[in-house]
């Protein structure tokens, strides 16, 4: 018997958690549910043919479930872009396998042509829904030093975990709030503000996350963060979601309502 507990002790410990996933699940519901908000009348009816009875919020989080399935090993490097500071995204050393911004583009451009398959047009949009939400992140657009924050090793409310997970799901997991709470909290903006938003690109989206990346490693020295951490940030959470939100109903508006 005795055996059998530190057997399934063992069990637990391996079990993986939703800190892995990018956002977090209900970082990335949160994108797809705000996005789901700011369609046009074409463009809702358009995704709702593409999805059928799958919405935005629960299609955002398909990209994370395909990581296991190594015949999408081809998008694993598509989560993330590396700008060191001081560069623009034109004078990096792009990566091979592709990047956040490219594959965004590319994405883009596969869905405008408008010549996908049934079954590759859902592919691609749950990749773009995703995506979009990914490059709001502050710590996908990386420095090239620590992978994204996720060498930063921290003790987050006295737990080890490191920056990135934190920026991910840490502080989004704290408010205790569901996807639709959490959307209902930050679906708020002006027409005007709305249509500022909407009219940027994918550029202008990462050299956000550039900015905001000093405000993500103010951290203290023995690298304890919790209530003050979360309590100066919380708001840039939300105002990410919001606009990855925004952003990517206006992407769609334009794919398929001719905005």
């Amino acid at each position: 018997m005795k055996s059998l507990i530190v057997l399934f002790s063992l069990f637990l410990t391996f079990i993986p958690t939703n800190d892995t996933q990018k956002w977090g699940k209900t970082g990335h519901r949160v994108v797809g549910d705000v996005a789901a908000e700011y369609l046009n009348d074409d463009a809702a009816e358009a995704v709702d043919r593409i999805l059928g009875d799958e919405s935005m919020a629960i299609a955002s989080t398909w990209m994370d479930k395909i990581r296991s399935d190594s015949n999408y090993d081809y998008t694993h490097d598509w989560h993330w872009v590396t700008i060191p500071d001081g560069m623009t995204y034109a004078e990096t050393e792009k990566n091979s396998n592709g990047d956040l911004i490219k594959a965004i583009r590319d994405i883009t451009k596969k869905l405008e042509s408008g010549n996908l398959s049934s079954q590759n047009e859902a592919k691609n949009l749950k990749m773009l829904i995703h995506l979009i939400g990914d490059i709001h992140m502050p710590l996908h657009v990386g420095t090239g030093n620590d992978r994204g924050g996720n060498q930063v090793d921290v003790n987050w409310f006295w737990e080890s975990s490191n920056l990135h997970r934190v920026w991910d799901s840490g502080m989004i997991n704290e408010s205790q709030l569901s996807y639709t709470e959490l959307s209902n909290a930050v679906d708020y903006t002006s027409e005007e503000k709305i249509k500022t938003l909407q009219n940027s690109s994918v550029l202008d989206w990462a050299q956000e996350s550039m900015q905001l990346r000093k405000q993500v490693y103010q951290i203290p020295e023995n690298r304890d963060i919790n209530y003050e951490y979360m309590y100066r940030n919380w708001d840039t959470v939300q105002k990410r979601l919001r606009r990855a939100g925004v952003r990517l109903a206006g992407v769609l508006n334009k794919i398929y309502g001719g905005e």
